[in-house]
C-alpha cells in the first residue's frame, strides 16, 4: 500500500482508471453528489516513492458530458473514451444519447452515451472527433481493448437488454466497422465484463453480469484472423466476478482482480479481494525453469551459483517468492491445526 497525495480524487463508483507511459488517468465517476467529468493523474513511476495526484485543470477543448460505467482505448498517446451513462443539459441532448429519465424542473436528462471523446495527453486537449459510419448503440458497462489501430468494444448496457454484439473503431481514420457478424458461436449478452487483448490478434473475455442478472464465470477468446468466438473450458465455475478489473502479464496470463460475486442490483455480500490468474498460452520454458529453481533452492543451493550472471537476479526473485510461498501455507497448515484441537 502506498500513501496517495496531492489533489486526490473524489471517492467514487464507475470512474475510468487507465494507464499511458507510466501515469494512471482517472476520469468521471459517481458519487452522492451526482456524475463528474473531471480528469485526475498520477505518476506511478516516481523515484522517491510519492504519489502525487493532480487533478486537470488547464486543458483545452470541450470534455465529455458528466457520466459513470464509460470505458478507454489508450492509442498514440491519446486516451480516447466512449460511451457510459450519466446526464445532459437540454441544450446538450442530441443522437449520441438515449435518454432514461429526466427531471424538466431542472432540464436535466439521464441516459445512455455513444459519443467518442479524445484527451491528448501531449497537450492536453479534449477533442471529438468526427466518426463515419454507423457507431453502436448508446451503452454503459460495456467493455474496450486495442488491438493494432483498432478499438474494439464488447456489450454493456441499455435500458434493460444486455448486448453481446461486437464492433471496432478505426483509431487512425474514426470509422466504426458496424455490428461485426462472428462466424459459430458467441458469449451471452452482459455488462460489467473485462476484455483484454492478448497477442496480436485475439481478445480475452471474462465474466460479468447476464441479461437474467446472473453473475458469470465464463471466458471467451475472439480470434480476428477466424472472427470467431471460443469458449474456455475447464474454467471454475464458482469463482464469477462482474465489475472487476483485468490485465496482461509478462507470461500471457490474464490477472482480474476485484468486482463482485454478486448481482450489485439486488445483493451485495462483499466484493472480491482474490487474484484470478488465467493462463491463456502455454508458459515459456524459462519461466518453468526459474519456478522449479525457487520451489527446489534448498536442493539446488550448490548449484545455484553456477548459472549465469544475468539470470541471478531472476533467479533469487523467484526463491524469494516460493519462500513466501511456502511460509504462508506452514502458517495456514498451523492455524487450522490449532483450530481442529480447540474444536476437539
Amino acid at each position: 500500500m502506498h500513501l496517495m497525495e496531492g489533489e486526490l480524487p473524489p471517492s467514487m463508483s464507475g470512474s475510468c482508471g487507465t494507464c499511458i507511459n507510466g501515469m494512471l488517468y482517472i476520469f468521471g465517476g459517481y458519487d452522492d453528489k451526482g456524475y463528474s467529468n473531471q480528469l485526475y493523474y498520477v505518476n506511478l513511476r516516481t523515484r522517491d516513492g510519492t504519489y502525487l495526484w493532480k487533478k486537470i485543470q488547464n486543458f483545452k477543448g470541450q470534455p465529455p458530458t458528466p457520466r459513470d460505467k464509460l470505458s478507454c482505448w489508450v492509442y498514440k498517446d491519446r486516451l480516447i473514451y466512449f460511451g457510459g451513462y450519466g446526464c445532459r443539459k437540454h441544450n446538450e441532448l442530441n443522437d449520441c444519447f438515449d435518454v432514461h429519465d429526466a427531471s424538466w424542473e431542472g432540464q436535466v436528462f439521464w441516459g445512455w452515451n455513444n459519443d467518442v471523446h479524445v484527451f491528448d495527453t501531449n497537450t492536453q486537449t479534449w477533442f471529438q472527433p468526427v466518426v463515419k459510419n454507423v457507431a453502436p448503440q448508446p451503452r454503459a458497462a460495456h467493455t474496450c481493448a486495442v488491438l493494432g489501430n483498432k478499438g474494439y468494444v464488447f456489450g454493456g448496457r441499455v435500458l434493460q437488454t444486455r448486448m453481446n454484439d461486437l464492433h471496432f473503431l478505426n483509431l487512425d481514420t474514426w470509422t466504426w466497422s458496424g455490428g461485426i457478424n462472428v462466424n459459430g458461436q458467441k458469449p451471452k449478452g452482459r455488462s460489467w465484463h473485462t476484455l483484454t487483448a492478448i497477442g496480436d490478434d485475439q481478445l480475452f473475455l471474462f465474466g460479468g453480469l447476464s441479461a437474467e442478472s446472473v453473475p458469470l464465470s465464463d471466458g471467451w477468446i475472439y480470434s480476428i484472423t477466424t472472427n470467431e468466438w471460443k469458449q474456455l473450458p475447464h474454467l471454475p465455475k464458482d469463482r464469477p466476478r462482474l465489475w472487476h478489473t483485468a490485465c496482461l502479464g509478462k507470461e500471457s496470463e490474464v490477472m482480474v482482480f476485484g468486482g463482485s460475486k454478486d448481482d450489485l442490483l439486488s445483493l451485495d455480500t462483499g466484493h472480491c479481494n482474490d487474484l484470478l490468474i488465467f493462463q491463456i498460452q502455454p508458459y515459456s520454458l524459462l519461466k518453468l525453469c526459474l519456478d522449479n529453481i525457487g520451489k527446489n533452492a534448498t536442493l539446488l543451493r550448490s548449484q545455484i551459483s553456477w548459472l549465469p550472471r544475468k539470470l541471478m537476479q531472476q533467479v533469487l526473485k523467484k526463491i524469494t517468492f516460493w519462500t513466501a510461498v511456502k511460509h504462508r501455507h506452514e502458517k495456514r497448515t498451523q492455524t487450522e491445526e490449532r483450530d481442529t484441537d480447540n474444536a476437539d
